[in-house]
């Protein structure tokens, strides 16, 4: 009998999920059937996205009058502050801030969405002793949150919908 318990659970687990409309991260279903995003091939954010996007059932344009959606990347800052000093002056502490802006607009120029921010803070310590270390941490943490906008990013072309004209 506790063997049937075993497989008896993860069946009904998945039928949850599956009923509450859970989605595995990563998987998206965008409402388009092409979309452009302008800016640079060299962007990591740009490439990642557009990587994503091809794992979807949407095509990606060359240019946005072939397009029913255009994402435009509006600036990307990546700031580093200090947030505390040891007693010597060095650095005890520090915040990492990551600022992505973006429109998303119809084949027209008129915004499906809000013109928006995607902003991320990491909190990272220092200490003398590991500072190769902490340098390599703050490198991983830098591509962590890159990962996260593109994530964020997918979320929110998922939500914008094309205008009624455009499906037509």
């Amino acid at each position: 009998m506790h063997t049937k318990l075993r497989f008896f659970f993860p069946t009904i687990l998945v039928a949850l999920f599956a009923g509450c409309g859970f989605q595995l991260r990563g998987s998206y279903d965008l409402p388009y059937e092409s979309i452009h995003i302008s800016g640079a091939d060299y962007s990591p954010v740009i490439s990642s996205l557009k990587r994503a996007i091809r794992t979807t059932n949407t095509r990606l344009s060359d240019t946005s009058k072939d397009a029913q959606a255009t994402l435009i990347p509006t600036g990307e800052i990546r700031m580093p502050l200090i947030l505390s000093l040891s007693s010597s002056g060095r650095v005890r502490e520090k915040r990492l801030s990551y600022r992505y802006g973006y429109r998303i607009v119809d084949a027209t120029g008129r915004n499906l969405i809000a013109p928006g921010v995607v902003e991320l803070n990491r909190d990272i310590t220092y200490s003398d002793s590991d500072a190769l270390s902490k340098i390599q941490e703050e490198e991983l943490l830098w591509l962590d949150m890159q990962k996260d906008v593109v994530e964020q990013m997918m979320r929110r072309l998922a939500v914008a919908k094309p205008s009624a004209s455009e499906i037509d």
